[in-house]
């Protein structure tokens, strides 16, 4: 295979996919914000929102799952370097009837960033409220899973300048 000089920080020059290595990068203190919309009927919503699903506690659970999903990143994203997190928050809101915002918060200091912990605490959470609500919206959609912003390292900060 031919060389390549790529700026895909996960390709060798060969093309190959590879682990970074971050063992020369600073230690900083590093943050990222992501979000997800999950959108469904009002009544979905609604009960979500109000803690009336028979399963139990959707926000709780979204919550803890959340944070662990941030915690689990590197066991599902293959090339994601195993993080000491310091800190993971996730949050849950009402946007307009049919839709529910989940925004995590995920926050280290290292040598590598937090972006892919943020948004596996968001998606998470956002597949918890999806399978806690199911038996009563199986249409409801997770959508606009995305960096919101990021501070701390060599690339310096990051924030969306797009409302998503």
């Amino acid at each position: 295979m031919a060389e390549r000089n790529t700026p895909l920080t996960h390709l060798n020059r060969r093309g190959e996919a590879h682990m970074v290595d971050v063992g020369n990068k600073a230690i900083t203190k590093r943050r990222a914000v992501a979000q997800a919309v999950l959108s469904g009927k009002a009544e979905t919503i609604t009960t979500i929102m109000a803690d009336g699903l028979k399963k139990g506690d959707a926000l709780a659970t979204a919550r803890i799952a959340g944070i662990m999903g941030a915690k689990k990143t590197s066991e599902l994203i293959p090339l994601c370097h195993p993080i000491s997190l310091s800190h993971v928050e996730v949050n849950i809101s009402q946007e307009g009837e049919n839709s529910i915002l989940v925004v995590a918060i995920a926050e280290t200091t290292g040598q590598t960033g937090v972006e892919m912990e943020a948004l596996s605490a968001a998606a998470t959470a956002s597949l918890t409220l999806y399978d806690m609500a199911k038996a009563i919206d199986r249409a409801m959609v997770i959508s606009n899973l995305c960096l919101q912003e990021k501070s701390g390292g060599k690339s310096g900060d990051f924030k969306r300048k797009d409302d998503v």
